[in-house]
């Protein structure tokens, strides 16, 4: 699903318009960003947890030289699937 269809779905299932719809969800993940960003984490009850991971520093192999090199220490984005969400996909 595309962010457009995201939009329409939701435009349709609200009956709200689609200008609308876009910035609801523009704002959610705006809000989501800025949570990240700051480290902490957001917690939607039975749908999932959103949250930051650190990664150490590793070693890592290029895969077309075989060469070795550093993978530096970095920040990533987690997102922890809840209960609900859970059983709805199984």
């Amino acid at each position: 699903m595309t962010k457009a269809e995201l939009i329409a779905s939701i435009a349709k299932e609200t009956k709200i318009s689609k200008a609308s719809a876009e910035k609801t969800i523009n704002a959610f993940t705006n809000s989501v960003t800025k949570v990240l960003k700051k480290g902490d984490k957001l917690t939607l009850t039975g749908f999932g947890t959103f949250s930051v991971a650190k990664r150490r520093a590793r070693k890592g192999r290029n895969p077309q030289t075989g060469k070795e090199i550093k993978i530096p220490a970095n920040k990533v984005a987690k997102f922890k699937a809840g209960k609900m969400l859970k059983s709805a996909v199984k």
